[in-house]
């Protein structure tokens, strides 16, 4: 009776239980599915990290080459994001060039970094006009099930941290670069950007983490990106209802509270992998 009830109508589905301040999955409205996160899981990848949020499933690979630094900032280096959506996600994707979701989550993503300064650009560079490295920043949906920009921003974060570059050096008789692969070093990672992401429900009310379900029923989404200074790095609204300040100022403090608890679970994750 309940499944045939959902079928036809899903939206009045969902505000009997939104009425009781509770989600058909058993969450409360300010609760996020369960979050995990595994580091290093691609090997060939210079840096990696698979993170799951309930269903929806990321994996980011982070591959570093040389290029020539721009002529514009001749000392810095690039970071380039792509997300990709393929049909193997979700049947709502199809194959073929990127489509408008997977372009606006790229997009996000390269905001993400600019505005967050996750990491100084100067730093990837290797000799001045000459040489720089460029990270290539791959992240692919394994399963998706919602909420697609928080995972992708917490998988490209705990995979970069987990890029190591080798010592690189240029040759001043040859003009060469020379790799040292057996001296290795971490990049420096400035700040931890963190993504959450709430629906809009009938214009008012609020819920963070929603699924996949809940976005298409949802009058409008908001993604708020934090670092750890509590410092707004991004904010993310395409279009839908409108949030008056007190809203906002709650998402924002929700936000906050959010990246607590995803660096405690990336910090735990990275010192289980530290040798002992």
């Amino acid at each position: 009776m309940a499944a045939g009830f959902k079928t036809v109508e899903p939206l009045e589905y969902y505000r009997r239980f939104l009425k009781e301040n509770c989600r058909p999955d058993g969450r409360e409205l300010g609760e996020f599915r369960t979050t995990t996160v595994n580091i290093g899981s691609i090997s060939t990848a210079d840096g990696s990290a698979l993170v799951k949020l309930g269903n929806t499933t990321v994996i980011c690979g982070v591959k570093a080459e040389f290029a020539v630094p721009p002529t514009d900032a001749p000392d810095k280096g690039y970071v380039v994001p792509n997300v990709d959506l393929p049909p193997l996600c979700s049947s709502r994707f199809r194959s073929g060039p990127p489509g408008e979701e997977a372009q606006v989550a790229s997009q996000f993503i390269a905001d993400v970094i600019e505005n967050s300064q996750i990491i100084q650009k100067e730093d990837l560079c290797i000799s001045s006009g000459k040489l720089a490295w460029v990270l290539y920043c791959d992240l692919i949906c394994l399963d998706y099930d919602g909420n697609i920009l928080d995972a992708c921003t917490f998988a490209l974060l705990a995979a970069l941290k987990n890029v190591q570059l080798p010592e690189v050096s240029i040759n001043e008789e040859t003009s060469l670069a020379e790799v040292n692969l057996k001296k290795k070093s971490f990049l420096n990672i400035r700040t931890h950007p963190v993504a959450t992401s709430f629906a809009v429900f009938d214009d008012t009310l609020l819920i963070v983490d929603p699924t996949g379900e809940e976005e298409r029923l949802a009058t409008g989404t908001l993604t708020v990106v934090m670092d750890e200074e509590g410092r707004l790095s991004c904010l993310h609204k395409p279009g839908g209802s409108g949030l008056t300040g007190a809203k906002l100022q709650d998402c924002m403090s929700r936000a906050v509270t959010r990246h607590k608890e995803v660096k405690t679970l990336m910090d735990e994750v990275i010192k289980s992998m530290k040798p002992k």
